[in-house]
């Protein structure tokens, strides 16, 4: 490496993997800041390019600088940018908005439809180095480290989903096991849920969520009937409050199935195409949906730091830690669904 350049990550051809690269070092611009990244966590996004599947051949441009959860310092100002320093630690919101939307003039930023991507469709994350709009870094506390500032975006995803809906003293149905899905069980808990069942069929990530939140009740939705474990819990007309996670068609019914009339349900997960819906018995439930993309601008920020720093803990669901050399270690376990976060070290 030179002074002007870096190790990167990128998508350098238009098949499965990713390659280290030395990248030229970005020049920032008058109202943007450089970082110097420490630690970056792998996300499902990165899973799909670096499987090259259809979403991501029709997205992602070649070549392109991956990656979008991270936590570094900052070691360039803009000349335009006030209320950041030199050597401030920061993570930062990953989707690069445009200020002339109705919705973004509204100050509703994580609506705005001209929305691109650090990692997808602008260079990103996985490099020694990062420029970002300083309007998109998020100080880091002194009490919050790296490697949770680096999961700060999935994070940031479960926060979102979860507080779509007032929580205190509801009961409230997971489906999704996946590191968003145990995270959201985590948040719930600390957002007052009387109850939270959290389902699955991956015993692997069960395990886990028992481990990172040890008051959920995990289900195997092969193993046990939600009916009975709804009964055990003493819920006899059913859930509140449905946060579907896992993108599956039949967890979504199932949470349609075991919510209340009236029950709410905030969907975050992605069904792979079209998938059909029972949409009479959602009508006839009277039940309210709520499509989750990303986290709002920046409210969801301060809410997840303001928790994390009043004792809600999700540093268990990090599973994996590896030095970036070894980045096809953390891809891979990643890919095995084993995994909690994966995490890999810059420095």
């Amino acid at each position: 490496m030179t002074a002007n350049t870096m190790k990167a990550l990128a998508k350098s051809k238009p098949e499965p993997g990713l390659w280290m690269i030395e990248a030229q070092v970005p020049e920032i611009g008058p109202d943007e800041v450089l970082i110097r990244i420490n630690k970056t966590g792998i996300c499902g996004t990165d899973i799909h390019i670096w499987n090259w599947d259809e979403w991501a051949a029709a997205t992602v441009p070649v070549p392109m600088i991956t990656g979008h959860e991270f936590a570094g310092e900052i070691v360039e100002i803009g000349r335009n940018v006030t209320g950041l320093k030199l050597g401030q630690r920061c993570s930062g919101e990953g989707h690069l908005i445009g200020t002339d939307s109705r919705q973004s003039r509204a100050g509703k930023f994580h609506l705005d439809p001209g929305t691109r991507g650090i990692g997808v469709n602008e260079q990103g994350a996985f490099a020694q180095y990062l420029k970002l709009p300083a309007f998109n870094v998020v100080p880091l506390p002194d009490d919050i480290p790296d490697e949770i500032g680096a999961i700060l975006d999935p994070l940031g995803n479960a926060v979102h989903t979860a507080l779509s809906f007032d929580l205190l003293g509801e009961d409230v149905l997971i489906t999704g096991a996946g590191p968003i899905g145990i995270m959201a069980a985590a948040v719930a808990r600390h957002a007052g849920a009387r109850n939270v069942v959290l389902t699955d069929i991956n015993a692997d990530r069960l395990t886990l969520a028992s481990h990172v939140v040890p008051s959920v009740r995990t289900v195997n939705v092969t193993k046990e009937d939600l009916h009975d474990v709804a009964h055990e819990l003493g819920l006899t007309e059913g859930f509140d409050v449905g946060l579907e996670m896992s993108g599956s068609q039949a967890a979504l019914d199932q949470v349609v199935e075991a919510l209340v009339m009236g029950g709410k349900i905030a969907l975050l997960g992605i069904p792979p195409g079209k998938s059909p819906v029972n949409w009479s018995r959602i009508v006839f439930k009277a039940i309210t949906i709520k499509g989750v993309y990303g986290r709002e601008m920046f409210e969801t920020w301060y809410k997840m730091i303001a928790m994390l720093q009043n004792g809600l803990d999700v540093s268990r669901v990090i599973t994996h830690r590896f030095d970036v050399s070894d980045f096809a270690k953390g891809f891979a376990e990643m890919k095995s669904g084993r995994s909690g976060k994966v995490v890999l070290d810059w420095r």
